[in-house]
């Protein structure tokens, strides 16, 4: 078994596993975390079989996808996969056109992703955001992975992995881009549900603690668990408020 893959906006590469029951319109959008490789495959045949059509899309200007990472806010690429849904998608290995009909559009965002949930949740078309140890501002710096020292790390670790100018970078972590703290009185905090561990020092707690108090979204945060990824999801513990969250 293996996840298909297909091409949004013509731009973006995206994995993608249908669920036994074709007909389903539920659709769960996975916005990965970087630097890091976009595939989850384990997590998304999962999902398949709880009736989710998993999409895990690659940013554009990452991996196989084309154009300039940062150039554009990322949001807006998942935005044109969502504009995508329901006009049909091939798979590009067999050619089989699928089309999922009035898509139901729920979001799992972490880390880096989480952005992308968050500021996509203000789409009237998605029904429910999830984002775990989100980026909520950019202006407040990582205590372990500053920004500027990410830039450098990225360009030599993943290469043509990620495909950005450094002008870009800094509006990035200027807050001038990709940034959920600039935006929030859009937030519907009826549709998000965050998941943040007060001892994650990858991504600071304190701003989606004060986040989540602003505009009203429930948290969860424990005490303990580090920076919390998309891996989590099927946990027992995560997926029982996640999915209370997605069905409520």
């Amino acid at each position: 078994m293996h996840t298909l893959r297909t091409r949004f906006a013509g731009d973006i590469v995206a994995e993608f596993v249908p669920p036994k029951d074709r007909r389903s319109n539920r659709v769960l959008i996975l916005c990965g975390g970087m630097p890091s490789y976009p595939s989850k495959p384990d997590l998304m045949f999962w999902l398949a079989d709880r009736g989710y059509w998993p999409v895990m899309p690659r940013y554009r200007g990452t991996w196989e996808s084309d154009g300039h990472f940062l150039k554009k806010s990322p949001h807006l690429d998942i935005s044109d996969v969502i504009d995508s849904l329901d006009r049909g998608f091939r798979d590009l290995f067999s050619g089989d056109r699928y089309l999922i009909r009035r898509p139901q559009v729920h979001l799992i965002g972490s880390s880096f992703g989480g952005p992308a949930a968050l500021m996509n949740g203000r789409d009237r078309r998605v029904r429910k955001v999830v984002a775990l140890s989100p980026v909520i501002d950019w202006r407040k710096d990582s205590e372990v992975e500053p920004w500027e020292w990410l830039e450098g790390f990225t360009r030599q670790a993943f290469g043509n992995g990620y495909r950005f100018s450094t002008a870009d970078w800094k509006r990035l972590t200027k807050g001038q881009i990709y940034n959920p703290a600039t935006g929030m009185e859009k937030i519907s905090p009826k549709k998000t549900l965050i998941f943040h561990a007060q001892d994650d020092l990858t991504v600071p707690f304190q701003p989606t603690a004060d986040f989540c108090k602003k505009t009203g979204c429930p948290l969860v945060s424990p005490l303990t668990g580090g920076h919390l990824s998309l891996s989590l999801v099927n946990e027992p513990k995560f997926w029982q408020k996640i999915r209370g969250h997605l069905e409520g």
